[in-house]
């Protein structure tokens, strides 16, 4: 993290802060890091290959939503 103290020892109550900031900043990186992997894991299961077109391949496509 971007915070550093410049004095030691004049100001304890602030160290201890910041070190409880920096503990709790790498739990909560942590924890978001497993659920983003838990959940890509439950995307990419249902997760089908892209259909590939060549050119001149005959595809329909829907104009209802077209405006």
């Amino acid at each position: 993290m971007g915070i550093e103290i410049r004095k030691k020892g004049k100001y304890a109550k602030a160290e201890e802060f910041v070190k409880e900031i920096k503990k709790i900043y790498k739990e909560a990186k942590a924890a978001l890091t497993k659920l983003q992997r838990e959940m890509k894991k439950y995307v990419d299961r249902n997760r089908k290959e892209a259909v590939e077109y060549k050119v001149k391949d005959k595809i329909l496509l829907s104009t209802k939503n077209l405006m």
